[in-house]
C-alpha cells in the first residue's frame, strides 16, 4: 500500500472516530440516550463514499434506546440518498477522468455492471453495508440517469432498513431487549 494511501486511510479512521466519539460516544458516556441528531449526522457521513462506515449497526443500538423503528427508518433512509447525491455529484463531475482515478479494470468492472443489470444492481448493492455510495459514484461517473439511479437506491436503502428493524424487533426480545 503506498504512503498516500496509508495517509488517506488515516485521516478518513480519525474522521469516522472523532464523529461517533462526539456524538453518540459522548451521549453514552454522559448517560443519555442518544438523540436522533447524532444518529443523522453519523449515518450521513457513513454514506459518503470516503467515509465508508457500517453505519447499518446504528439502527438496532438506537432502537433498543427507544428511537421508533419508522423514525430511523425515515431518517436512514434520507441522509443516505442526501450523502448519495453528494457521491452521485463528484462521479459525475470526475467521469471524464475516471479511468485515471479508480484504474481500468475497476472502471470496466463497474460499467459492464451497470450495462447489463442497471437499476437491478444499485438496488442490490443498496441491501448490503458499504457498498452503495460506491455504487452510487459510480453510477456518477458512467453517468447513469440520476432519475433511475436514486429511484433504485432509495427503494433498496428503504428495503434493508426495514429489514434490519424488522430483525430488531423480532430478535430483541429473546435476549431481554428490546421495544
Amino acid at each position: 500500500m503506498s504512503r498516500s494511501r496509508v495517509v488517506v486511510v488515516l485521516l478518513t479512521a480519525v474522521v469516522a472516530i472523532g464523529l461517533v466519539s462526539t456524538t453518540l460516544g459522548r451521549a453514552i458516556y454522559e448517560g443519555q440516550t442518544p438523540g436522533l441528531g447524532s444518529f443523522a449526522a453519523i449515518h450521513f457521513a457513513g454514506y459518503l463514499f470516503f467515509l465508508l462506515m457500517p453505519v447499518e449497526a446504528l439502527v438496532p443500538v438506537y432502537q433498543a434506546e427507544g428511537h421508533p423503528g419508522a423514525t430511523l427508518v425515515l431518517l436512514a433512509v434520507v441522509t443516505a440518498v442526501a450523502a448519495q447525491t453528494i457521491d452521485y455529484a463528484i462521479g459525475h463531475a470526475a467521469s471524464e477522468r475516471a479511468e485515471e482515478f479508480i484504474g481500468e479494470e475497476r472502471y470496466t468492472r463497474f460499467k459492464s455492471m451497470i450495462d447489463r443489470w442497471g437499476g437491478w444492481a444499485i438496488l442490490f448493492f443498496n441491501l448490503f453495508p458499504l457498498s452503495s455510495p460506491n455504487m452510487l459514484l459510480a453510477s456518477g461517473i458512467l453517468r447513469y440517469e440520476p432519475w433511475k439511479a436514486f429511484l433504485f437506491s432509495t427503494s433498496g436503502l428503504a428495503v434493508k432498513y426495514i429489514g434490519i428493524v424488522f430483525l430488531y424487533e423480532a430478535t430483541a426480545p429473546l435476549f431481554g431487549a428490546g421495544p
